[in-house]
């Protein structure tokens, strides 16, 4: 059984393993957005933030 790896933000639920995973200061984020700390406050996927996680915006 595959562990799945969680984004390293603190309040994303996204899983952060795979080729698409950033990795910044070694750890695992499911994006740009979520390694760089939200700095615009968007969200960690799409406009509408989707995928559920209150991260970001």
């Amino acid at each position: 059984m595959a562990t799945v790896l969680k984004c390293a933000c603190p309040d994303c639920n996204c899983d952060a393993g795979g080729s698409s995973a950033v990795q910044r200061n070694g750890q695992s984020f499911c994006s740009d957005a979520c390694a760089n700390g939200h700095p615009n406050d968007e969200p960690c996927h799409d406009g509408a933030g989707a995928c559920g996680c209150r991260c970001g915006g």
